[in-house]
């Protein structure tokens, strides 16, 4: 009999006697001892603390780059060039700005990894609130800092800089305040078609990897076809280390998936093929011209194997906490550490006169010191908030 018949239920434990005016009495057996309660699972780590530390390699790479691997403004800073600053090891700095490929590698396999089953509205939230609190922060520190009567850099217009605040500034054609703010506009442009092709319908292994074939086969078409407008949203020259990225997480979600590792070296292939085409005699004026295709090819590989052994869990013992901050501290001193870089060199250096080596080392320190107070103050406030408000869903209007 089912409770649903509108009948009683007798329980196994009961011993049922029938009695001879046809009642039914229950005799309750003694209970069992209930099992003790279940310990909780100690829940299981899921950050990976090594992409944070490689997070930081990278943005360090740029900044010797910006500090001693090129001419430019830096070299009115250090009131010559820094080649004559760092005779041995300026050649070495300017492969520092491979480190932004390296970035890229990371941003594909974390924006999958944090896309994957979040609906639009989620993932929106969390990558605006990401970006902007410290990108707003570094654009008017920025700004302020150049404005001072004692700093000899020149500062973008007023109206300039308004614009700057979109991060619309680079496809717009308006002076820059930050240099480093055209990879935002690659990390812009990857965000939008990721959330289209695969949060918007929903992450799954089959959409993810048509997503990077058709990405590629698409950029490659543009390319032959010299299609300059389909190049801006395919992004041919840096689609490959998003790509890569995302091959790299499926790997991480499945280490012997044949396609993701196809869709891993494929991009590999590519990719050190646009940074040797990029890198290997760039022709700008500011750039040295001391890199080798060898030298290149091995930055970027690097970033690609790096990243791998993260993905197989080869560098699970570098759990270490401080390298949670360190991930933290990587984007606001990558958006501050260049322009502000070139005022704190040109004190250090030619108003204080210490020394290049020990110059360039409190340079990178006292960045990483704004990026905690950033992170502290900016990030910390504001992110929540500007995530809760935009993921909160809109209410419905009453008909």
């Amino acid at each position: 009999m089912s409770p649903a018949e509108g009948k009683p239920v007798i329980d196994s434990r009961e011993a049922v006697q029938v009695a001879s005016t046809g009642t039914v009495a229950r005799t309750v057996l003694p209970p069992t001892e209930a099992p003790p309660p279940a310990r909780p699972a100690k829940p299981r780590e899921t950050r990976l603390r090594a992409l944070d530390g490689l997070r930081l390699v990278a943005a360090l790479m740029v900044a010797a780059y910006h500090y001693g691997g090129r001419d430019g403004e830096v070299a009115k800073a250090w009131g010559t060039s820094p080649r004559h600053q760092f005779p041995v090891l300026h050649g070495y700095f300017a492969y520092g700005c491979l480190g932004v490929q390296v970035f890229f590698v990371i941003s594909g396999f974390v924006i999958c990894m944090s896309g994957w089953g979040r609906p639009l509205r989620s993932f929106f939230a969390s990558r605006a609130s990401r970006l902007l609190p410290a990108y707003w922060a570094a654009i008017i520190l920025v700004t302020v800092v150049f404005a001072l009567p004692m700093v000899a850099f020149k500062t973008v217009s007023p109206s300039d800089t308004l614009v700057n605040m979109t991060m619309l500034q680079y496809p717009l054609g308006v002076d820059r305040v930050l240099g480093v703010c055209w990879t935002l506009w690659a990390e812009v442009r990857f965000y939008a078609l990721f959330a289209l092709c695969i949060v918007l319908p929903g992450a799954n292994r089959r959409r993810v990897i048509m997503f990077c074939a058709g990405w590629t086969l698409a950029y490659a078409i543009a390319q032959g076809a010299k299609m300059p407008p389909l190049d801006i949203v395919l992004m041919p020259e840096y689609a490959p280390y998003f790509i890569g990225g995302v091959g790299l997480y499926l790997v991480h979600r499945d280490r012997k998936d044949v396609y993701a590792w196809g869709i891993v070296a494929v991009s590999w292939l590519i990719g050190q093929h646009y940074a040797v085409q990029g890198l290997w005699h760039a022709p700008q004026a500011n750039g040295f011209s001391y890199r080798t295709s060898y030298g290149i090819v091995l930055v970027v590989t690097f970033g690609y194997v790096a990243v791998a052994a993260i993905a197989l869990g080869w560098l699970r013992w570098a759990n270490w906490r401080w390298l949670t901050v360190a991930g933290a501290l990587t984007y606001p001193f990558y958006l501050v550490h260049e322009h502000l870089g070139w005022v704190v060199i040109k004190a250090l250096h030619q108003g204080l006169h210490i020394p290049s080596y020990a110059t360039f080392l409190l340079t990178a320190a006292s960045m990483l010191l704004l990026a905690w107070l950033l992170n502290r103050y900016v990030e910390n406030w504001l992110t929540p908030k500007l995530r809760t408000a935009l993921a909160k869903p809109r209410p419905q209007p009453i008909p």
